[in-house]
């Protein structure tokens, strides 16, 4: 047998980067950026962020080795030419990084998010708006532009490091179409009512009608300059009211008093299990009056109680147990002589404790006192007098305990769409906001220590297209999420899990485990796969909308 030619052939470890490439390519993205950024550099900016979103995509790379990133890769697969890896070094990634300052993030992502949104077909009419900081170590001395890294309330818990805050807005529960970096002590109040007069330019701009959208934020949005900035033009709002409002106990009170709730059920995916039970959740539906305007209150009860609510609770009634046991201790030693004196001394210790969680109950005694001396033989002691005390029992009251306990599982949603109880019941509201926590899921990918650790970049502006960088990547993990997820539901089908088990619920990063094995030979111009693709790596595949010739075509 003739030695085999091993001379031109390469193999590369091509994973699931293919699928994130042909990603990038159905949003145009380096086109878009390339077409916006004016550029003369041999590494166009375009080319430069995409090269970035493979590594951030990658895993467990730090992306300040880029040049070493793709030395071990086939770089004209990857990236559609076949460039030298030592094109990737830091000072043409700082100088692309400039360029694309210049340009202006929030442009470029705009017009990305754009493409994304039409060829997606993404739902762009639920809005859900928050920020996270992000904290970083070193002085960073200067001040902005395009903002400031200073000392501010750290979502991290590290109040002694300098940080910066990162906001976003996302469609379709968790969808990003715009992302800013901003000044570490901003406000998320001042932050709502920024981007929502924008939205308002925006609507008064393409003559939108209300309902096009609604806004869907945190309790930082309920302030009196932006609840106004939802008047005109009518702009649809979910926040949830803050519990440091009057009128938020005002509503729960009414609701647990009136007793008369909407079942709603359980609204988790998730199964029951016996130390985390799935959350049963009941509303009502009412209305409150802010800053002499009326919304829409829905009281929504969880069976899923608030534990530190409760734990509040709990203490409060230790302590109200412990003042009316001191109280009983000191009223049931005083020794009265007359039933009517005991009898009265109870009843005022009982009227006293009405405004109290506990209820007392008292049992008058009769204790007889006797007289010097001996009895005589056969003849009972002779009672000289008799004293009256009284012994006391402290009660749990559940008239008054069981509406404190229901309203601690109470929270309200607020909203101005009064009247449309139809269009918009108690449970569709809840599901929208309860949809929120898709894009606290997003700051935690932002935030992962896997995808960006520490912040080497000393310039903020650099910092700002770093975040752009983070932004595109977290879109295109979130398109193919999406795209999954969409193929089981229209199929009614499931795809392959953890451990050998189907899921309905497949993610970006369970995808990526399926494709961790994938080598491509390359033999001067031709590829082809050192091992033909499993079976479930196809069916990823078809879900994704992903050709296999994505792995062995440039």
């Amino acid at each position: 047998m003739p030695p085999f030619n091993t001379e031109n052939m390469t193999i590369t470890d091509a994973r699931h980067l293919p699928i994130v490439k042909a990603y990038a390519q159905k949003i145009g993205l380096v086109e878009t950026i390339d077409k916006m950024v004016d550029s003369q550099m041999e590494l166009s900016p375009g080319m430069a962020v995409f090269a970035m979103v493979l590594d951030t995509l990658s895993g467990r790379t730090p992306l300040y080795r880029l040049t070493e990133f793709f030395e071990e890769k086939d770089t004209e697969l990857l990236l559609g030419c076949d460039i030298e890896p030592e094109r990737f070094c830091d000072y043409n990634l700082g100088r692309s990084m400039d360029q694309i300052f210049e340009t202006g993030t929030q442009k470029i992502f705009s017009q990305i998010s754009r493409n994304a949104l039409m060829v997606f077909a993404v739902d762009p009419r639920r809005l859900h708006f928050d920020t996270t900081s992000v904290s970083v170590y070193g002085d960073f001395d200067q001040a902005g532009p395009p903002f400031d890294i200073t000392y501010g309330y750290s979502k991290d818990k590290r109040p002694d490091l300098k940080q910066f805050l990162v906001s976003m807005l996302c469609v379709d529960r968790n969808i990003p179409i715009l992302g800013t970096t901003t000044d570490g002590n901003a406000s998320d109040k001042t932050l709502n009512n920024e981007l929502l007069t924008n939205i308002s330019k925006y609507m008064a701009k393409h003559k939108l009608q209300p309902g096009a959208y609604v806004y869907v934020a945190d309790s930082a949005f309920v302030t009196e300059n932006n609840l106004q900035e939802t008047e005109s033009p009518r702009t649809w709002f979910l926040s949830r009211l803050p519990a440091t409002y009057k009128e938020c106990s005002r509503i729960i009170h009414e609701a647990v008093s009136a007793d008369e709730w909407v079942d709603i059920g359980q609204i988790a995916e998730e199964r029951d299990h016996p130390k985390r039970p799935v959350a049963y959740y009941r509303a009502y539906d009412g209305t409150v009056d802010l800053y002499g305007k009326t919304y829409r209150a829905i009281v929504v009860h969880s069976s899923a109680h608030d534990k530190r609510r409760h734990k509040r609770i709990d203490r409060m009634l230790k302590q109200d147990r412990k003042q009316i046991e001191a109280d009983c201790k000191k009223v049931a030693g005083t020794v009265y002589y007359c039933r009517a004196d005991a009898q009265a001394a109870a009843d005022k210790l009982i009227r006293q404790s009405n405004n109290r969680y506990h209820d007392i109950q008292v049992d008058v005694q009769e204790v007889p006192k006797y007289g010097r001396g001996r009895p005589a033989l056969g003849k009972p002691r002779k009672v000289s007098r008799y004293e009256y005390r009284f012994t006391a029992r402290v009660l749990e009251s559940p008239d008054k305990v069981d509406p404190l306990r229901e309203e601690a599982g109470c929270f309200v949603l607020l909203t101005n769409l009064l009247d449309q109880q139809e269009d918009w019941p108690a449970e569709e509201l809840l599901l929208l906001y309860k949809s929120q926590i898709g894009i606290e899921k997003n700051f935690s990918f932002l935030k992962d220590p896997a995808i960006v650790n520490s912040i080497f970049l000393k310039k903020a502006r650099r910092i700002e297209v770093l975040g752009l960088v983070l932004l595109i990547s977290l879109l295109i993990w979130r398109l193919m999420e999406r795209s999954m997820r969409k193929y089981v539901e229209s199929n009614d089908c499931n795809l392959p899990g953890w451990v050998r088990r189907k899921t309905r619920k497949p993610t970006s990063f369970m995808m990526t485990t399926k494709f961790t094995s994938v080598m491509v030979i390359t033999i001067g111009k031709q590829r082809q796969l050192a091992k033909p693709l499993k079976p479930f790596q196809l069916e990823y595949l078809k879900a994704l909308g992903v050709t296999a010739d994505a792995f062995t075509v440039p």
